[in-house]
């Protein structure tokens, strides 16, 4: 009989050697990011009430920080999967078998946060989804997986374009942005997948491109500090020329973009939408929409310049964690527990809009209710650690990750 396990040390998971803490955190400032998109305001307004253009928080967080998430998911299937080293054979088909049962789990949950109530669209459904499209990858290197994934946030936006237009055209894809998924979604499947794989915030299909090339980047030998430097270069150089393309093509494509009647854009005016973004596609009317660089715009512009931004980010923090190790830990201790505090936060706004609607009134400042969660988030995130343990939601992904993946031979 085998003696009783230690309880574990306070911190432990964080302070384990074998942990790349300046993942964690660039995954908590991926959190803080989004939390920042669905507090604070994404236009500014002038006297009269007339929107100005785009908030700072529209300029640093809408787009990059969802896109963040997602590249940090492929980063962590590949540190979770070998590291290094690609699983092969039975290796490889077990952890299929583990990543498939955790997406079903974050999946599952999706649908049930999205039933808050939550005046956001959440990810969580289109995450687990991402994480069925990287099971054929699981065994691949960099090599091939870092230009896999660059190639697709190209070329897919591209093949997506005229398909969207002709199931449009046909009646068989709604234009509407539509609300989060949640359970009563499955009895409409149709309009459930092309939601979740085509027009929603976060269209599957093209954004496998930045899982994938996570993927490839996890697998790279990210304790060493020059690949740490090259894949923040790298990102900041691929985000200058997504922004200067643009930029330099946006002046011919200006008289051919034009919102055709019935097309939702979140903003007033295709100026500010160009800045703040739209509900993750661009209208099909012209090939010249593939030119935009706008958050949550779905073009290859959008797409390179949001990858880069996120593989500067995290080059950047895993620099910050190796020589200031404490600065990062706060974030890194919200990092190691996304799934839950994330689901914490929406239901928190769920419970505000359900509290607004019934006393009539207008809700706290934007900018006080994102301070209360910032703080709020860390302090949970921090006071978790002294457990030892995974975040609960995160305990029951890897629960469900080991029965399937099964016993070890």
């Amino acid at each position: 009989m085998s003696a009783p396990s230690a309880p574990p040390a306070r911190g432990a998971r964080l302070r384990a050697p074998s942990r790349l803490v300046g993942v964690d955190a660039a995954r908590g400032v991926a959190l803080l990011g989004m939390v920042a998109t669905h507090v604070l305001p994404l236009e500014t307004y002038d006297a009269d009430g007339f929107e100005t253009g785009a908030s700072l928080t529209a300029v640093l967080a809408a787009g990059r920080a969802s896109a963040l998430f997602a590249v940090l998911a492929g980063v962590s299937l590949a540190l979770a999967g070998g590291g290094t080293r690609p699983p092969v054979g039975r290796g490889l088909a077990r952890a299929r078998r583990g990543v498939a049962a955790r997406a079903g789990v974050v999946a599952a949950v999706g649908l049930l946060v999205g039933s808050f109530g939550a005046p956001v669209a959440v990810i969580l459904v289109n995450y687990g989804l991402l994480f069925l499209v990287a099971l054929p990858f699981l065994g691949w290197g960099p090599r091939r997986l870092v230009p896999l994934g660059a190639a697709w946030l190209v070329v897919v936006p591209v093949l997506l374009h005229p398909l969207r237009g002709a199931l449009q055209g046909a009646g068989l894809l709604s234009l509407r942005p539509g609300s989060s998924p949640t359970p009563l979604s499955l009895a409409d499947p149709v309009e459930l997948v092309g939601h979740l794989l085509l027009t929603g915030y976060y269209p599957v299909l093209s954004w496998a491109g930045f899982l994938v090339l996570g993927l490839g980047v996890g697998r790279l030998d990210l304790r060493r500090a020059g690949t740490v430097v090259v894949v923040a270069l790298g990102g900041l150089a691929a985000a200058l020329v997504a922004w200067a393309s643009s930029a330099a093509l946006l002046p011919l494509a200006a008289p051919s973009l034009e919102v055709p009647a019935g097309f939702p854009t979140p903003a007033e005016t295709l100026g500010t939408a160009l800045q703040t973004g739209f509900y993750g596609t661009t209208p099909t009317t012209s090939w010249w929409w593939l030119v935009v660089d706008a958050p949550h715009s779905g073009t290859p512009p959008d797409m390179v310049g949001v990858a880069g931004s996120a593989l500067a980010v995290l080059g950047a923090v895993l620099l910050l964690a190796r020589v200031a190790r404490p600065v990062v830990w706060p974030f890194a201790a919200m990092g190691s527990m996304t799934l839950t505090l994330y689901s914490l936060h929406v239901l928190s706004l769920g419970v505000l809009v359900g509290y607004e609607v019934a006393t009539a009134s207008p809700g706290p400042d934007p900018s006080v209710l994102y301070t209360v969660q910032v703080v709020g988030l860390l302090l949970v995130g921090g006071l978790w650690q002294l457990t030892g343990r995974r975040g609960p939601l995160e305990g029951l992904a890897a629960a469900a990750s080991r029965a399937a993946r099964g016993p070890d031979r």
